[in-house]
């Protein structure tokens, strides 16, 4: 049996976190607590395609956040 994350021929979704995190995941898998379906079942391809255009920042948001709290003022 290959990874179910590898599969070029699966279904999957794309989920969020709390935090602004993606992953990509099989779409026969129950999503788990604490993710949300932010893409529909579709290919592999299609997931990682939305993953990339709304994934721009890596930094959880919390982190996110704090950084920008703490940030000195622009001139």
């Amino acid at each position: 049996m290959t990874n179910p994350f590898e599969d070029p021929d699966g279904r999957y979704l794309a989920l969020i976190n709390a935090e602004g995190q993606y992953s990509l995941w099989p779409a026969f898998v129950a999503v788990p607590d604490g993710w949300g379906v932010a893409h529909p079942e579709d290919s592999r391809d299609a997931c990682l395609a939305h993953i990339d255009r709304h994934w721009t920042d890596m930094r959880p948001r919390s982190l996110a956040e704090a950084m920008e709290e703490h940030a000195p003022e622009s001139r």
